[in-house]
């Protein structure tokens, strides 16, 4: 079921675009953000909504790797795993983000404060290694700055 806010949300991207289905992606990144997920009722019902079968969006939610099928936490880390990173520091880097939070890729902490998640490229090869926390890039990484940035999210 989507709240009377979300369908709202939807319906307004929807007149961007003359086939319904066409906007699948920015309607479940609408629910992702006021929930944090998209749990299969939503998926559902966006589907419901923008004329589609369940199959056909679940096959656009699993493509797109920022779409999230599944509780994440209240913070999520993408860490860049791209060949750059991997030359200046990266396996320094996880190594220590791994150790410091418990978890490894595709987890969650048990508090429920970080999932932690591979990205392919976040376009800073200049600065490498990288991480984006939520929509906060982080740059120029080292093991020794890992704490004191994980602590400005609580």
């Amino acid at each position: 079921m989507l709240s009377e806010e979300e369908r709202e949300a939807i319906a307004q991207e929807l007149e961007h675009y003359r086939d319904p289905r066409a906007a699948c992606v920015e309607a479940m990144k609408i629910v992702q953000h006021r929930r944090g997920w998209v749990s299969d009722d939503a998926l559902a019902a966006i589907a419901e909504l923008l004329r589609m079968s369940v199959h056909e969006l679940e096959g656009v939610a699993t493509y797109y790797n920022l779409i999230f099928r599944r509780p994440v936490g209240r913070h999520v880390i993408l860490l860049c795993d791209s060949v750059v990173c991997w030359m200046v520091g990266y396996p320094a880097v996880r190594e220590h983000l791994t150790e410091r939070l418990g978890i490894d890729f595709g987890e969650t902490t048990a508090d429920g404060r970080f999932t932690l998640l591979p990205m392919p490229c976040l376009g800073s090869c200049d600065r490498a290694p990288a991480m984006l926390v939520d929509r906060d890039l982080h740059r120029d990484l080292a093991p020794e700055r890992i704490d004191a940035i994980l602590e400005r999210y609580s």
